[in-house]
């Protein structure tokens, strides 16, 4: 009986020694192996954004947007697929780095010193101002003092850290709320509707939501310009850092940032509130008409592109 016992003890000891020693040669369960090592061994890079105009949208259901083309480049670039993960608002980011859900947060985010101690980031690739935002019609605001309403920014972002300073050093009269399940964007959609006084927001979201929302006015510019970039773990991230900084600098060197740029930023600046009001009119009163005939003969093309081609040239005016 003495004998069974032992041999059942020994079995059980070399099972767990076998697992243990395989285990540990599994590149993607190794908690010293690097995040560059783990994401090729994985075929597979893990992105986490959000449903933003500049980050990640859907046209004709393909994805698309400026963090995404350049997260599905660098992919390529690696020689791996792309995993995509949308998320609703920046503390669900953050979280999927925390947990080791995402490789890397690929999301319109700005630069902020109070997140380095946990993170590292990638290269800037473009930089924005952080903009007081606040309806059309109502009384324009000169600086944070003449705030009369509702101030909100979205949990987690980085414009909450801004107010904080602001406070400390220059206003301390000034209050905000922060909402914990309203993107930057949805908050500027309450201010477009009347439903909020004012937000911060980022230069380009702002450019971008006029376009669409031209009620929305921009008060004054809080900070200068600031850049953006992604975010990393801090753990194990040499590599992958060093491998974003040849990425981009590749993108630099044969044109493909600045093609991507113009391809997404370059209608940002210049918002003329007539003519984006003229536009949206016209896409009530004049596009139902017009649709049959664009979708009738885009054909390879999708007849939303055609429609805005066509009314570049002649207004929807035959």
């Amino acid at each position: 009986m003495k004998r069974f016992k032992l041999n059942y003890f020994i079995i059980i000891l070399i099972a767990i020694l076998l697992t243990w020693a395989l285990w540990t040669t599994v590149p993607w369960r190794n908690a010293n192996q690097d995040s560059l090592a783990v994401i090729k061994a994985r075929g597979e890079l893990r992105i986490s954004t959000l449903d933003a105009p500049l980050s990640y949208y859907s046209v004709n259901n393909q994805p698309a947007g400026f963090d995404y083309d350049l997260a599905q480049r660098f992919a390529d670039y690696l020689g791996v697929k792309l995993k995509v993960r949308v998320r609703s608002n920046l503390n669900q980011l953050f979280d999927d780095l925390d947990n080791d859900n995402a490789d890397l947060l690929a999301a319109n985010l700005i630069y902020n010193t109070e997140r380095l101690n946990r993170f590292t980031v990638g290269p800037p690739y473009y930089s924005v101002s952080q903009q007081l935002v606040y309806r059309l019609g109502q009384p324009r605001p000169k600086n944070l003092r003449d705030l009369r309403g509702r101030l909100a920014v979205s949990s987690g972002s980085a414009q909450i850290s801004q107010l904080r300073q602001l406070k400390k050093k220059q206003f301390p009269q000034l209050s905000w709320e922060v909402s914990l399940d309203l993107s930057s964007r949805s908050l500027l959609e309450k201010v477009a509707e009347g439903k909020l006084d004012y937000t911060l927001a980022d230069s380009a979201t702002v450019g971008l939501l006029q376009r669409v929302h031209p009620q929305l006015a921009v008060a004054f510019d809080v900070t200068e310009e600031e850049p953006v970039t992604w975010y990393l773990r801090r753990n194990n991230s040499e590599r992958l850092s060093a491998e974003l900084l040849d990425f981009f600098s590749q993108l630099n060197d044969n044109g493909i940032m600045a093609r991507l740029e113009e391809k997404y930023l370059g209608y940002v600046s210049g918002f003329d509130y007539v003519d984006t009001k003229t536009f949206l009119n016209a896409i009530d009163a004049v596009l139902p008409t017009l649709q049959p005939l664009f979708e009738r003969y885009a054909r390879d093309i999708d007849w939303k592109l055609l429609a805005a081609i066509s009314y570049q040239e002649s207004h929807w005016d035959p």
